[in-house]
């Protein structure tokens, strides 16, 4: 892979994932060469960047943000700026200052293909990627520059309990220890008081809400009836609020459960899955409940809490989603799906243009081998073998990522051109 001179690199970071992921990335950036600032916006922030000398506190109010992202990219002679998500609105104004300057815009974000992999882009992520312009027989005709195979999953992840505990904790330091930065406001409208309240719930809820899970489970593979699985999101998840249709999930909720009801055969069943990370702060049991009854069938919805979504997909007649990246995992085991929002894997190869009300009755499956090609091209580019949260697979994603953060050309260019090195797999990231 060509890199150029880091010497000449200056690295403006702002906010990441909860934990010390940020800063292993700085420290490694600061191996090669280059300089790193980190801006942050929180306690929370400070607490996980071990380098103070470079820490750059910003303590003003949100609508002097614009002006002092400026006077930070120009005085700090900024060539990258480093963030994770691109729609929280201190990032969005970033980008604009970064895009106006001409320099190169550095996205993370939770892997499109999860949970063994991350995201990295320029410029933008989910609806705001590359990948949305992207045809498949773009990406096919790229795909003959290489003959190496798309890696496969490991057998085991081991990052649900980290990313809890490092949220928990976050949440503690902007809780207890935020004095210095008063006029912060977080980027979601509950207060940080609540969110702490929920990580720490779950944390210790763990266990029960596994058993829960399990029993559900246990009933609806046990059921002996065909089902279709309705994959939920966090609220107030970016993806969601930003490229999607709905402004709450309980609208998706509605939507989903009425067509439903109209359209597929009355032996069929319907099993809503939450989210991994759902956290309670929407009392979707209840609402899933109330619209079941309302249409006449109570009986045939289920509601399963988070976990993992291969046991449930496994005998699944289809899935619907609004665009979350469950929705990779369906594609791959070639089952139908039906998506509402703006989502990189959209492509009508493979996501069904049926109404719904017509796809509950009998869904066209998906094209299988425009779908595995979709995801090599992914793995081969944005997908970077790791994750942010235990200590194994920040290790495994530094490997890689912190080389291509280098180079001139974003992910798709590089492989474009010919010149990817090849990546492995992450094999144990507990």
């Amino acid at each position: 892979m060509t890199t150029s001179l880091p010497t000449t690199r200056v690295f403006v970071f702002l906010q990441g994932p909860h934990g010390p992921f940020f800063n292993a990335l700085g420290r490694m950036l600061r191996a090669a060469g280059a300089q790193v600032w980190r801006v942050g916006f929180n306690a929370g922030d400070r607490a996980f960047w071990f380098h103070p000398q470079s820490f750059l506190p910003y303590k003003g109010k949100p609508d002097q943000w614009p002006d002092e992202i400026a006077r930070i990219l120009d005085a700090r002679k900024a060539t990258d700026i480093v963030l994770y998500g691109d729609t929280r609105d201190i990032h969005a104004e970033a980008i604009k200052a970064a895009h106006a300057r001409g320099l190169r815009v550095h996205v993370f974000e939770e892997g499109y293909i999860r949970p063994f992999w991350i995201t990295y882009e320029r410029n933008g992520s989910n609806g705001n990627s590359r990948l949305m312009d992207m045809s498949i027989k773009d990406m096919q005709s790229t795909l003959e520059l290489s003959d190496m195979e798309a890696p496969l999953p490991p057998a085991h992840w081991g990052d649900m309990r980290q990313h809890v505990f490092y949220g928990a904790l976050y949440h503690w330091f902007v809780m207890f220890r935020n004095r210095d930065f008063r006029n912060f406001k977080p980027h979601r409208s509950m207060t940080v008081t609540r969110e702490f309240r929920l990580y720490l719930r779950r944390l210790l809820l763990m266990p029960f809400h596994s058993l829960d899970r399990r029993r559900a489970t246990w009933r609806i593979r046990r059921g002996g009836f065909p089902y279709h699985l309705a994959l939920l999101q966090l609220e107030h998840d970016s993806s969601f609020q930003k490229h999607s249709p709905f402004t709450t999930m309980t609208d998706f909720l509605s939507e989903i459960i009425s067509s439903f009801a109209s359209g597929a055969p009355r032996h069929h069943h319907l099993v809503v899955k939450a989210h991994p990370l759902e956290d309670g702060r929407v009392p979707l049991r209840r609402e899933v409940r109330r619209l079941a009854a309302q249409h006449g069938i109570g009986k045939r919805v289920h509601y399963v809490r988070g976990g993992k979504l291969a046991e449930l997909l496994n005998e699944a007649r289809s899935a619907v989603t609004v665009n979350s990246t469950a929705g990779q995992q369906v594609l791959w085991r070639g089952i139908p799906l039906k998506v509402f929002g703006r989502a990189v894997y959209a492509k009508p190869e493979f996501v069904s243009d049926q109404p719904l009300v017509d796809f509950f009755g009998g869904a066209a499956r998906p094209d299988s081998k425009a779908y595995k090609d979709y995801r090599r091209f992914l793995l081969e580019t944005s997908q970077v073998p790791g994750g942010f949260y235990s200590v194994r697979a920040r290790r495994q994603l530094l490997r890689h990522v912190v080389d291509m953060m280098l180079s001139d050309k974003d992910p798709y260019d590089v492989f474009k051109s010919g010149t990817a090195a090849p990546r492995q797999q992450l094999r144990v990231v507990t």
